[in-house]
């Protein structure tokens, strides 16, 4: 670089320095300034030598990382400090010893943390992703402020992975997806986790958040010219009854109109609440409730509300610390809004979750929502002795739940995660009733322990000394807490089992000439669909699982390797990349995997049922040798997530033509005809040829399952493209789950 280069870097690099100041939503006393100020010396220091893919010096993305924890997230001095400094012992010579001479042992903890996190061992046979999450989580018994930095870590990377190639983006975006907006979301950051799901779409599904972007874009003038039309009457109403207020036009994120779009199975112009209105205002706290309720009251004399989207998180607040009153209603021109009403305390806790409750909560004798959900975790993370997949899964299970709120014999209400179940409500209430309950009645009903709950149902225990819990109650419970309380009771009979029969499966597996790993285990429960080791364990303690069946394990493992291998070593020669792209689009229908396009056996999965032309990806199982998923399957997150070094990269080229089958399910308007010219195009389309066809009628309504024969997606189009053209026809959409 030119002098002059690096003058105007190093101007850019006291710019942001200013701004990460300026922009911090604690007040930052004479002592926070010197402790940033001293945290940034020592990070310029140690990475001037660094700089990253794209270019520009490496400590612009500790900055940046600062900026988001001081701004976004809303941590002190001490967070801002540790996030200028969260990779200089990763990165550079600077050690942990060093930190805590330098600054205090606080920064220096923070700083390990979020060193831990990154050095875990790169162990091949475990999936290496999947422990990292949970050293990851482990650390939240230290100091959540760990979490909290590492979010913004995520989020910068992410907003700046442009110059990454395609299959980094891929697996960091999946990652991303799978438990680092979650977490936000749990921890409330909710701006950050909408940034978190948009940036993770661009690189998962780019065509798709392309296309969507572009029609937001598109529709922004009308959209505007539409919130100031509800908003102005909102206005005059609110204005007159003397409430002090702002109110935001506030666009839903792309992520949320994906899933949408996915989940209803409409396109964007179909998705009808693209945009949300948010009345904000201020008020004393003891007015808060009445306040918002008073203002659902205006909004409700204009525009009538849809009685079933009325959320009132004031009354009940959601177990992130989220409180909103949500009202959906019908508003001009006959399309619904939805608008959330929220003081100004409630906002702010919205857009900054952890650090704004600490703000509001001083003085404050009730428990946090934050910390009595950090309990929860800590306990889940004390008795997890699952493998690190089935640990991040069951967590996950537990981010984004949604809620139902329940009430005791008495009148208590609880909040419990939706699709919880009698027994889940015992255990919450507390361990040792869970342990003893004996049967539950739900509004004075007796119902089986496994009844899933409804929100308002008000539930009673029946208690027994004599109870104790059975294997079978596992699969009553949907609750971590309840889950590893189950489990530890168990464990004290299981484990001792469980030891032995370790020791004979070692035993056994030796007369197999298979040696016991941590590897075999994972396929030993893979193969024989249980959840843990300690399941394996204690099967094989109890005799439950066979001589025969061991053979059969190990005969099958023997032949998914060899299979494997042989496919390596046949490889044919790499693909003509000159080959015409239009040629391509329309005829591609061979499978080819990694950078040499190597031609391996492979099965379709049936959990998405890709075909040619479909955006896809190779996942090598552990028995069925490599499974083909597509790109946006509900599956594919998780496994990218978890098991990236499994991932084969994999592409359609050209070759003699197959056959596959797609199921398209079409609906519309019953007429006279209809059949007749719905056989009619698919006849004519060349190419096509029907294996089934199911069509009927009800009250003016049609419907039709087609199944169809084609040799790759082009032609799949072409052909929903010319059914939709059919007078009368309303949907044409393909089913994933073709068999």
């Amino acid at each position: 670089m030119t002098a002059v280069d690096l003058e105007e870097e190093n101007k850019a690099i006291a710019r942001e320095y200013k701004e990460l100041l300026r922009i911090s939503y604690q007040t930052l006393s004479v002592d926070d300034k010197k402790l940033i100020r001293k945290a940034f010396d020592v990070a310029v220091e140690a990475h001037k030598d660094q700089r990253r893919k794209s270019g520009e010096a490496y400590i612009f993305h500790p900055i940046g990382v600062a900026k988001i924890v001081a701004f976004e997230i809303g941590l002190g001095a001490t967070g801002i400090a540790a996030a200028l400094l969260h990779d200089v012992v990763e990165d550079t010579p600077i050690t942990v010893e060093d930190l805590e001479k330098q600054f205090n042992p606080k920064i220096a903890q923070l700083v390990e943390g979020l060193t831990k996190i990154s050095q875990v061992k790169k162990d091949m046979n475990i999936s290496v992703q999947a422990e990292n999450f949970r050293k990851m989580l482990l650390t939240l018994n230290d100091d959540v402020r760990v979490i909290l930095i590492k979010i913004a870590d995520r989020l910068h990377n992410m907003q700046t992975m442009d110059s990454m190639i395609q299959y980094k983006q891929e697996k960091i975006a999946s990652e991303t997806l799978y438990i680092y907006a979650p977490l936000a979301h749990r921890l409330g950051l909710y701006n950050i986790k909408t940034k978190l799901e948009d940036l993770g779409l661009k690189y998962t599904e780019p065509q798709i958040y392309t296309e969507i972007v572009s029609k937001i874009k598109e529709t922004k003038e009308e959209q505007d010219a539409y919130i100031k039309l509800v908003s102005d009457v909102l206005k005059d109403t609110l204005q007159k009854e003397g409430v002090d207020f702002i109110i935001k036009g506030r666009p839903k994120s792309i992520y949320s109109i994906r899933r949408k779009m996915a989940s209803q199975n409409v396109t964007f112009e179909e998705v009808y609440d693209k945009f949300a209105l948010r009345i904000i205002y201020k008020s004393e706290p003891h007015d808060e409730k009445f306040l918002a309720w008073k203002i659902y009251s205006l909004v409700t004399d204009h525009y009538r509300p849809s009685p079933s989207r009325l959320r009132d998180w004031i009354s009940s607040p959601k177990s992130t610390g989220y409180e909103a009153l949500h009202v959906t209603v019908m508003g001009p021109k006959g399309r619904w809004v939805e608008i959330q009403i929220r003081s100004e305390r409630m906002d702010e806790i919205a857009e900054k979750g952890y650090a704004a409750h600490y703000k509001y909560k001083q003085g404050s004798t009730e428990e946090n929502g934050l910390d009595t959900w950090l309990n929860l975790l800590r306990e889940a993370l004390e008795n997890s002795e699952s493998n690190a997949v089935d640990f991040v899964e069951d967590f996950k299970l537990n981010l984004y739940a949604k809620e139902i709120f329940v009430f005791t014999p008495k009148g208590d209400i609880k909040s419990l995660p939706k699709g919880a179940t009698a027994l889940d409500f015992a255990f919450d209430i507390h361990s040792e009733i869970g342990i003893k309950t004996r049967g539950t009645r739900v509004n004075g009903k007796l119902v089986p322990l496994n009844y899933e709950l409804k929100s308002g149902d008000q539930i009673e225990v029946i208690t027994s000394g004599s109870q104790k819990p059975t294997l079978h109650w596992l699969d009553y419970v949907t609750t971590a807490r309840a889950k590893n309380k189950i489990k530890n009771v168990l464990n004290e009979d299981m484990k001792k089992l469980a030891e032995d029969g370790k020791e004979v499966l070692a035993r056994k597996l030796k007369h197999l000439k298979i040696t016991l790993s941590e590897a075999v285990v994972n396929e030993l429960v893979t193969f024989f669909k249980l959840k843990t080791s300690l399941d394996l364990f204690y099967r094989i303690g109890i005799g439950s699982i066979e001589n025969q069946q061991l053979k059969e394990f190990a005969a099958q493992k023997n032949n998914s390797f060899i299979n494997f291998f042989k496919n390596r070593i046949k490889r044919t020669a790499p693909v003509n990349e000159d080959l015409n792209k239009d040629e391509l689009s329309s005829h591609y229908d061979l499978l080819v995997f990694g950078n040499e396009q190597d031609r391996l056996d492979y099965k379709l999965s049936s959990c998405c049922n890709a075909i040619p032309g479909d955006e896809v990806f190779g996942f090598l199982t552990i028995n069925e040798g490599i499974k083909v998923h597509k790109k946006d399957c509900p599956n594919a997150l998780a496994l990218q997530s978890n098991y990236a070094y499994r991932i084969l990269q994999a592409k359609w080229i050209d070759s003699t033509q197959q056959e596959f089958k797609a199921t398209l399910n079409i609906t519309g308007m019953d007429s006279l005809g209809l059949t007749n010219e719905l056989t009619k195009v698919i006849s004519n389309n060349m190419n096509v040829n029907i294996q089934s066809i199911s069509l009927n009628g009800e009250a003016g309504l049609f419907n039709g399952k087609v199944t169809v024969v084609v040799q790759n997606n082009s032609i799949l189009k072409k052909l929903i493209e010319n059914i939709k053209k059919i007078d009368g026809i309303d949907k044409v959409l393909r089913d994933n789950a073709t068999k």
